[in-house]
């Protein structure tokens, strides 16, 4: 069998959107109902200086409407960066205080504006407060420039229920 459907899913969370407009950039929720946990990726291009990346993870009581609280679980989190990715990159761990948000997602270094990146959040379905099964990722407005492109991808993993992926359930349903 193959690994899609077996071991992960894909659910998109930001597809390709400026993510420093005028306003925040809400994500589209997950469940984790039949998962042991989700692996955020977060694929920004460079824009200009002043916009860095700034992300916010929210949970959810349902699909839609519901109750949003911040999911205060990061405490860390990894990145690639570069002026341009070449692959020839490695894995940055950053660190910080559990938080729902993560500012500047180079580390705070200030200059992710500048950079493309490959930003990864891990969050297990124990860490959601009771309740609560959805989660999202917003892309909070750090600037006006409007021209820093991301996508986000939520790679749902250690699925309870395995199938092929044509026989998937929905990752929101």
């Amino acid at each position: 069998m193959e690994s899609l459907g077996r071991t992960f899913d894909i659910s998109a969370g930001i597809i390709s959107s400026a993510v420093n407009n005028s306003a925040d950039v809400t994500g589209k929720r997950v469940s984790l109902q039949d998962a042991g946990g989700v692996t955020i990726v977060v694929v920004a291009e460079a824009g200009t200086a002043g916009d860095d990346l700034d992300l916010d993870l929210k949970q959810h009581t349902a699909s839609s409407g519901g109750t949003t609280a911040d999911l205060d679980v990061i405490d860390h989190y990894y990145y690639k960066s570069a002026t341009t990715l070449a692959g020839t990159e490695t894995w940055t761990r950053a660190t910080q205080t559990a938080a729902s948000e993560i500012v500047d997602a180079t580390g705070g270094a200030g200059t992710s504006a500048e950079q493309q990146q490959i930003v990864v959040i891990e969050v297990e379905a124990e860490q959601l407060s009771d309740g609560y099964a959805y989660v999202s990722l917003d892309a909070v407005n750090a600037g006006t420039n409007n021209d820093k492109l991301a996508t986000v991808l939520y790679f749902l993993r250690d699925l309870k229920v395995q199938r092929k992926p044509t026989n998937m359930r929905a990752p929101l349903s």
